[in-house]
Parts: structure tokens; sequence; C-alpha cells
């Protein structure tokens, strides 16, 4: 490590899991493997460009870059440059956003959006909050007080509502610029179709059916504007509700499965782990509610 410190961790002295941490880098070193953490990611690329491959899609990326992943999402950078920036790492046991979505507002806009990439660009209003957000972090890991937890929150609260914001802003000016296009229409009415049939539809051929479309056609609309299947798009969102039951309840895994369509559970355990690199036990275990989260 360089004279000037450049990673801040705490610990949950409950189970040894990282709580919190805060890290400074200047090269690729730390993204350029497969990451798989049991805890969000946050990571602002300051300096650098390249490529990164989430899930199964792989995006390009310039300086001013902000991304995020939830926990288990498979993720690596890829760059010929070296990255430098900022990276922001905190377990749901320390904040939970499922718990305070009506806060932050960041699930499935920053995080467990299947509709857009995991990036960010960041403008310079959204810079300089990070920055400032960020210098009170490290002042705070570097000297804990009193309620050191609540006013780590309330600092992450900012920055994932900062970048929430710009998604979205960035998010509705790319529809504006597309608004003549008949595929976006498409693709919107795919996206409510998905939202409303996810539990009892998993074909690609049924949703060609609810809007009157050939497979064929809709599925190469979905790879040209989502740079995925259909198939993919249909399985991430039901990964996304299964998360969220093993998370937030007490639910066996084979009720899940069955709210979710599905009256093998043995079939859905497998159909979960081929789309989240994890086991439904696994991922409540180190996760969520088996580690006694409060909800």
């Amino acid at each position: 490590m360089n004279a000037k410190q450049s990673v801040f961790t705490l610990i949950n002295t409950q189970n040894g899991n990282l709580a919190f941490k805060l890290l400074y880098f200047e090269d690729n070193g730390h993204f350029d493997h497969l990451q798989r953490n049991n805890y969000y990611s946050m990571i602002w690329v300051t300096e650098g460009r390249g490529t990164i491959m989430a899930d199964f899609s792989t995006y390009d990326f310039e300086p001013n870059a902000l991304f995020a992943f939830s926990p288990y999402q498979p993720f690596m950078f890829s760059s010929h440059e070296n990255l430098k920036g900022v990276a922001i790492y905190f377990h749901p046991d320390f904040f939970c956003i499922h718990k305070h979505h009506k806060e932050v507002a960041c699930s499935g806009v920053l995080f467990n959006n299947i509709y857009q990439p995991p990036l960010t660009i960041m403008d310079e209003v959204s810079v300089n909050t990070f920055n400032l957000m960020i210098d009170q972090i490290k002042t705070e890991m570097q000297n804990p007080a009193l309620a050191q937890h609540e006013l780590l929150v309330s600092y992450l609260k900012i920055l994932l509502i900062t970048g929430s914001r710009l998604k979205t802003q960035q998010h509705a000016k790319a529809g504006e610029a597309v608004a003549g296009n008949k595929e976006p229409f498409i693709l919107q009415n795919l996206k409510d179709a998905i939202e409303t049939h996810y539990r009892t539809k998993h074909s690609a051929g049924d949703y060609a059916n609810v809007l009157n479309i050939s497979a064929k056609a809709l599925a190469k609309i979905t790879k040209t504007h989502f740079n995925k299947t259909l198939t993919a798009l249909i399985a991430e969102r039901i990964i996304i509700e299964a998360k969220r039951e093993l998370y937030l309840t007490n639910k066996s895994v084979k009720e899940i499965a069955y709210e979710l369509g599905y009256t093998d559970e043995f079939y859905f355990s497998r159909f979960f782990k081929t789309n989240a690199d994890v086991s439904p036990q696994l991922y409540r275990e180190t996760v969520g509610f088996g580690r006694g989260v409060g909800v």
C-alpha cells in the first residue's frame, strides 16, 4: 500500500463479514478477474476506459463512469489502461436497499435493472457531490465516533440517490432520442408484459404471443436494444423477485418457487443457481433472512 491509505474497511463483528468498505484504486488489478461478491458494489472509474462484462453482456465505458452491482451479480473489467477511481462496497446487513427502497429508490434503477447497462455517466454536479460524500466517509472511517453506522448510512444514501437521479435522467434522454422509432414502443410493451406476467409466463414464445409479434422479430429487437436474449430478460426478472423473497422473508424455497410459477422446487433451484451463480439456500444463508437480517 502507498503511504496514503487507500483502503478503509468495517467488519461485522457478529459474523466476520465485510460490512462497509471504501477503496481507492489506481490500476485494474482489483477487477480484472470475475467478481461475484456477496455485497453491493459501486465503482466509480474517474480515469481510464475499457469494457465491462456484466452478467452475460459486454459494454464499453469511458472516464467518469459509475457502475452498480447487486450481490452475486458477476462482473469483470477489461482495459489496456490503468483504471483509477473509487469503489464503495456494502453488505445488505449494513444497509438493506429493499428495506429502504422508498427512501433511496435505487433498486430497479442503479441496481437490479435488467433493461439498462449497469453504468451511469457522471456529470459535473454529481462528481462534486460524490467527491464531497466520499471525503466525509473517509474522514468518518479514519476517526470513528458515536453513531458511526448512522452517519455512514446517511452519506451512502446521498450517493445512491444522486446516482439514481442521474441514471433516471439519462434514461429519459435516451428514450426521447428514439421517440419516433417503432421498436422502443414495442420494448416498452415488452417490459410492461414481463412485469405483469413473469410469475406465470416464462418462455419467449409466451411474450411474442402477448405482443402479437413473431418470436424471431421480438428476439432480434430485444438483442439489439438490450444486448440480451428475451429468455435472459425474463429469467433476470424472476431472479430479482426470488432474491427479494429470499432476502426479506422466511418463506421456504418451495413456497417461493410456487409463487413464481414453478411446481418443481428442484427445477427452480437449478434455474436459480444457473442464473444467480449460487443456490437459493446459499444466497439466503450469506445475504438474506437466514443471517437474521431485520426487516
